[in-house]
């Protein structure tokens, strides 16, 4: 393991959050699905595209989506990350945005994207209180990113890493889905690309839902094998970040940007873990790859419910599983990661 250097600026002090498990693990981020529609064709996530189920309930408006939010500001949850599907199919996504941007307590605002209409559109999401932005590109080669998307739409997406940093967006990330056969090769293309862009890009896992286990079986790449490349190019591991994700980032003397590493089968990974999700349907999920959700829509219907929600938020916290199952083949009942923001 290479020796942890800190690179990072000084740390702005941030909340304690009171909301923990029986771990003692403590939540301070929370991952809110707007929608399980996306107009992309990952062939890790939805290869025939997106089929809406039928009887299907309907997404949070924007009042639950407050609701829900102040329960969660009010117990030290202060970074919320907008996800999908792809979020800014939800046609209220800039009023969304905003109304959870002005609720105390929240100090980041984040979203994930495939980059549809970003670079026309990155001026509107920051004004709405957007601070940071992950985007998803899987590969530098527009055939190849064709294939795996669905979309030939490479250079309109790199656009919108430009318009994003235009704006004022200053953490910029892009989700790489790492995947043997299919983008491996391109691994010292992606070194390249950040080392003159400040950006953090992360090799992500390909992980089993319910919907591809083939696909993960003939694409799995273990994220070691970027440790390992990294480590022989002088890339050293740099100390985490107060609200960090999941990742583990590098750095090196002679690049602007950051490799992470997101790695669900490596040792411990779970250990760390300080993220909630919802669903946009209102359904609290523990873990991605847990056993299902609980609704929380029945008390998102009334201010007058806040003390009972957040009550109830406290109390299923606390009973969050040690880790998810992955290594025994149990994906939970996760179809597939648009289902609930990934």
């Amino acid at each position: 393991m290479p020796d942890i250097i800190d690179l990072k600026a000084p740390e702005t002090k941030v909340p304690t959050s009171l909301l923990s498990d029986a771990m003692g693990r403590r939540f301070e981020y929370l991952r809110l699905s707007l929608t399980d529609v996306c107009n992309f064709k990952c062939s890790y996530c939805l290869p025939d595209g997106y089929r809406k189920a039928n009887g299907a309930p309907t997404n949070l408006n924007i009042d639950e989506i407050a609701r829900l939010v102040r329960a969660f500001a009010s117990l030290g949850l202060w970074k919320i990350r907008l996800t999908g599907g792809e979020p800014t199919l939800r046609r209220e996504f800039i009023e969304i945005a905003g109304a959870v941007s002005a609720i105390p307590g929240i100090r980041r605002l984040a979203m994930t994207t495939n980059g549809y209409r970003l670079a026309e559109r990155a001026q509107s999401y920051f004004d709405a209180g957007i601070c940071a932005i992950n985007i998803s590109i899987d590969s530098l080669e527009p055939e190849k990113f064709k294939q795996i998307t669905g979309h030939d739409r490479l250079a309109e997406v790199l656009d919108g890493i430009e318009a994003a940093r235009a704006a004022g967006m200053t953490d910029i990330k892009i989700n790489t889905v790492l995947m043997r056969n299919l983008n491996h090769q391109e691994i010292d293309d992606f070194l390249n690309f950040v080392a003159t862009r400040n950006v953090s890009l992360r090799f992500i896992e390909v992980m089993r839902t319910n919907d591809n286990p083939q696909f993960f079986k003939s694409h799995h790449l273990p994220g070691t094998h970027v440790a390992k490349r990294l480590d022989d190019l002088g890339w050293k591991q740099l100390a985490r970040k107060p609200g960090a994700g999941p990742a583990v980032e590098y750095g090196h003397d002679a690049a602007k940007g950051r490799i992470g590493i997101i790695a669900p089968y490596s040792q411990d990974f779970c250990a760390t873990c300080n993220r909630l999700r919802v669903s946009a349907t209102g359904k609290f999920h523990l873990c991605l790859f847990g056993d299902g959700g609980i609704d929380l829509r029945p008390l998102l219907a009334s201010d007058s419910q806040y003390e009972e929600l957040v009550t109830r938020i406290v109390a299923l916290t606390q009973t969050k599983a040690p880790s998810h199952l992955l290594h025994q083949g149990d994906s939970g009942k996760t179809p597939h990661l648009a289902s609930i923001g990934g």
